[in-house]
């Protein structure tokens, strides 16, 4: 069993500080070692109580740091149409997900989700996936610096920053976009926006075949994360895990197939699943394959929605993409649980309203990445400890939406 032990306060059944390990627990042989917060492999405030005979992982003891975005006090005492900046701020490197999300979920309490245009529609799709792949990206290129490759991290950078800039270009905001609105967007795209992306498209596809070459094929990355940190299937779904991590375990489970929400009915893509090609299903290789193969569906989603968008739902003078963005947003008095497929897992918002307020009484957020985390102490242990930083790259947290 694991160390980490949460302890619920009756009060308000929130989680508290999990326990430390004992070190008088300790055998002779053992050590216990803290790696992070300093430590750039960490990714940002985590900490880690490592206990090792050695060379091999005894347990690990996650400590989630100070970070406290403090979203979801913040998220119940602002309407909801005002929350949305704070909500880009959960998982900071993929806003255009979270906010769609957040929309959404919304939308669906009014019951107008049926009512939005489609032009709209397309537009949130088209900028949720430019964004996946710009996340992934972060992933796969920090990954590769973790564990010692330097080149994939400046190669997937240069190419992330023109989804940065395209992103900047729609918004006015290079990482923070408040562009996604309940009802509509702050903004139709920019005129040459499709024009712009189709040629990313065409740019970017020869690059994915390099990333391929110099990483996921390569002899060395493949003996370093082959075989290492192999997450069961079971014991993923067990643990609530989703996004990549589960589905490097083996599960075909995406909610844009299943729960088919916004245009994804109608768009044609594939779900790629770990399939233990170089190692064990659900290793860390499997993990970051699906990443990439990820990165290849997006382009297929992003190519027919600039098709539905230049032919089927043109731009036209009078099209409004704030027409349906409510004045007032009132939903009746319900307990309301939405989710979507954000680029790390399902990212899900639990509403609770009175119906008279247009500020909800409770938000909970469901962040993919404190699941993922989750089960970082049964898939490191009996691992070498230069394993670690490998195996929690291959999770791919954002610290930003763990410590909410």
């Amino acid at each position: 069993m694991s160390k980490i032990q949460y302890k619920y306060s009756p009060d308000n059944l929130s989680i508290s500080e999990p326990v430390k390990y004992d070190p008088t627990k300790l055998k002779s042989e053992e050590m216990l070692i803290n790696i992070g917060p300093q430590h750039p492999s960490t990714h940002g405030v985590l900490r880690l109580e490592v206990v090792s005979d050695g060379e091999l992982i005894v347990d690990v003891v996650p400590h989630l740091g100070y970070l406290h975005r403090c979203f979801e006090k913040h998220a119940e005492s602002l309407p909801f149409n005002q929350t949305i900046p704070f909500v880009d701020r959960l998982d900071y490197l993929a806003a255009m997900n979270s906010e769609h999300a957040w929309a959404i979920g919304v939308e669906r309490m009014l019951g107008i989700e049926n009512e939005i245009p489609k032009r709209v529609e397309y537009i949130r799709v088209l900028v949720a996936e430019m964004n996946r792949i710009a996340s992934h990206f972060i992933a796969i290129g920090t990954y590769g610096l973790d564990i010692g490759a330097a080149t994939p991290f400046l190669w997937l950078f240069r190419d992330r920053e023109i989804i940065m800039r395209m992103l900047e270009w729609l918004s006015g905001a290079r990482m923070l976009y408040n562009y996604i609105w309940i009802g509509g967007l702050f903004y139709d795209l920019p005129i040459g926006f499709e024009e712009k992306c189709s040629e990313f498209i065409a740019y970017l596809r020869p690059k994915l075949i390099e990333l391929q070459q110099i990483i996921i094929d390569n002899h060395i990355f493949i003996q370093r994360t082959a075989n290492v940190g192999v997450l069961d299937r079971d014991l993923a779904i067990n643990y609530g895990c989703s996004g990549p991590v589960l589905r490097g375990s083996g599960l075909k489970y995406d909610l844009r197939r299943v729960d088919g929400y916004s245009v994804y009915p109608e768009i044609d893509f594939d779900i790629p699943v770990g399939e233990g090609k170089m190692g064990t299903i659900g290793d860390c290789w499997d993990r970051n394959y699906v990443r990439v193969q990820e990165c290849w569906q997006s382009l297929r989603i992003m190519e027919q929605c600039l098709e539905k968008l230049t032919k089927e739902h043109k731009r036209t003078r009078d099209f409004d993409p704030q027409a349906l963005v409510p004045k007032k947003i009132r939903p009746k008095a319900m307990d309301f649980y939405s989710r979507a497929e954000n680029a790390k897992g399902e990212l899900g918002f639990y509403f609770k309203t009175d119906g008279k307020s247009d500020i909800p009484q409770r938000v909970k957020c469901r962040a993919c990445s404190f699941n993922n985390l989750s089960i970082l102490p049964e898939i490191s242990r009996g691992m070498m400890l230069a394993d670690l930083v490998a195996i929690i790259g291959s999770i791919d947290v954002v610290m930003g939406e763990v410590d909410r």
